[in-house]
């Protein structure tokens, strides 16, 4: 009798303690940003699109134009449970140029400079406009070809 009360104690133990290890906070991180210490070697008016790629590497980002600046982007996600993923920290670095291609301007942004926005966006657009559910529901009802049905 006490061998099965004890494997019942220890199952439980186990059963108590996965549930609590299921319940506690992952974090994912995304992107790079250079750290401050690689910005700080980069010359503003005398390092070129060349030499910061050399300095800090290219970034994943560009700006709208060839000649557009770069982005480096890098966000914190805290996943909980059965909740949405939830940012906790975003840092954007902006390098701009000018039209030589020298450095004219480095920022850096995070959460706390403005509102969280979206890098990416990806929605796909329904191709089922101006059909109703129940048209869609019953639009195959007689568009059977009898050759395909399966035994006939």
């Amino acid at each position: 009798m006490s061998n099965l009360y004890q494997f019942i104690k220890t199952g439980l133990a186990g059963l108590i303690m996965l549930a609590v290890a299921a319940c506690s906070a992952t974090f994912e991180n995304h992107g790079y940003v250079p750290p401050k210490e690689d910005l700080d070697l980069i010359t503003v008016g005398v390092d070129t699109r060349d030499s910061v790629a050399d300095s800090i590497g290219r970034p994943t980002a560009f700006g709208v134009l060839q000649d557009g600046g770069w982005y480096y982007a890098q966000s914190r996600w805290r996943n909980f449970a059965y909740k949405a993923p939830q940012i906790i920290d975003r840092q954007v670095v902006a390098i701009t140029f000018d039209k030589d291609g020298v450095v004219e301007n480095i920022e850096r942004f995070t959460l706390k400079d403005g509102r969280v926005i979206a890098l990416s966006r990806r929605v796909t657009e329904s191709n089922i406009k101006g059909i109703g559910f129940l048209r869609q529901l019953l639009g195959n009802i007689g568009n059977l070809t009898p050759g395909r049905l399966v035994g006939g």
